[in-house]
């Protein structure tokens, strides 16, 4: 429940779990090497949870009781903020040939940010429960989806001698677990 004067007292405790969320986040993402990491993650949930905290004390109180929230129009400065990140998260996703990379740090931009809005905005059972939830899929899910085969393509140029045959490319990396399929001969 957002209380309708939060304290100082309050707001740092809000604070607080915000930037405890965004390192635990951007740990992770730090500890694998990845853009957006520790510093990124701890700002942009902070950054998100000032904006809801100065949502909540610019908010005009007087004479409105906890029901009036729903008729105000408080939530445009949240909706703008995750527009926001979605184009920071639109910014960290790359595409390379077929591959593409960057979309778990787009969406670890955009759960921090949700997070950051959740504690800013005294939400603090649901921030824990999120940040909890977050930690659990970016460190639990690593270890899972780290066993699940898949496939990848590529491209492999092979130049031949004048004069000999072309090898069987598919008994060579088959036993190292590949397959290979002639799609093209260059002359």
């Amino acid at each position: 429940m957002m209380p309708l004067h939060p304290t100082w007292e309050d707001i740092c405790l809000r604070l607080l779990l915000t930037v405890i969320a965004g390192a635990m986040l951007g740990f992770d993402r730090e500890a694998r090497g990845h853009a957006a990491g520790l510093r990124t993650t701890i700002l942009v949930a902070l950054a998100a949870s000032v904006a809801m905290i100065q949502t909540n004390i610019l908010l005009p109180l007087e004479g409105k009781d906890q029901g009036s929230f729903a008729v105000m129009d408080m939530m445009r400065l949240p909706l703008g903020i995750l527009t926001g990140v979605g184009f920071l998260g639109g910014g960290a996703i790359l595409k390379r040939g077929g591959s593409i990379s960057g979309v778990t740090t787009a969406a670890t931009l955009w759960i921090a940010t949700v997070i950051g809005l959740s504690f800013g905005g005294g939400q603090l059972g649901l921030g824990v429960i999120a940040t909890g939830l977050a930690i659990l899929t970016l460190w639990g899910m690593q270890k899972i989806t780290s066993h699940i085969p898949r496939e990848h393509k590529g491209t492999l140029v092979v130049a031949k001698v004048s004069g000999s045959p072309y090898p069987d490319l598919d008994s060579l990396l088959r036993p190292a677990g590949y397959s290979a399929h002639f799609r093209k001969q260059i002359i």
